[in-house]
């Protein structure tokens, strides 16, 4: 996390291209060959894996061993999920099933600190348990990430409303999910699914995202 040679966000906010990867297994050593494998990114799966939060402490440990952000993908959009991960050590957040602007607000609020967000203040291990807090604060603002799944028809419909809302660095289409929920489950070369699809691109490309 911290100490990254190149900020993701200022990659992302640049449009630059980035590979990453997605790590289901909660072991540090998985983490520690992933991330010496030249990925800009990996995402740790607590919504479709066993990982657990308690697992993701070595797992942290290790992607800042390899200088390699990562992003926690969560089971929901809980502000209480987000805050131990966020302190745990995790450069970012993606919130699965995101519909509303409201959603998109909730999980950015979640990742900040007052005055721009809820988040309530720990002393864990991203704080250097007490010693590094302001330093933290600094680094949250200019490389925290909040990363939206966009999965649902309902999003799809709001989606300028959703990619308009200030804290959102990028977003991740869940391909299946969005076309079960247009009653099309798998079918992604059908011209139904491929309309929604280019109307979440031209709505990322026109703010930025």
């Amino acid at each position: 996390m911290m100490g990254t040679p190149r900020s993701l966000k200022e990659k992302l906010k640049k449009n630059q291209l980035t590979i990453g990867s997605w790590v289901t297994l909660g072991h540090s050593a998985v983490v520690e060959i992933m991330g010496r494998s030249g990925f800009d990114w990996l995402v740790f799966d607590l919504e479709h894996s066993t990982i657990d939060v308690s697992d993701c402490h070595a797992m942290f440990q290790a992607s800042d061993l390899c200088n390699i952000p990562a992003i926690v993908r969560l089971t929901s959009n809980d502000e209480d999920l987000i805050k131990r991960v966020m302190d745990a050590g995790a450069s970012g957040i993606m919130v699965p099933m995101v519909t509303s602007k409201s959603d998109a607000e909730r999980a950015v609020e979640a990742t900040y600190y007052p005055p721009r967000g809820v988040r309530g203040v720990g002393l864990a291990r991203a704080q250097g348990y007490g010693a590094r807090f302001a330093e933290y604060r600094t680094w949250l603002e200019q490389n925290g990430l909040v990363i939206l799944m966009i999965e649902n028809i309902q999003a799809v419909e709001v989606i300028e409303d959703i990619f308009s809302v200030e804290g959102v660095d990028g977003y991740m289409i869940g391909p299946y999910d969005l076309s079960s929920s247009m009653g099309v489950p798998g079918e992604f070369e059908g011209e139904k699914f491929r309309d929604a699809i280019k109307r979440i691109r031209e709505a990322g490309l026109k703010i930025g995202l």
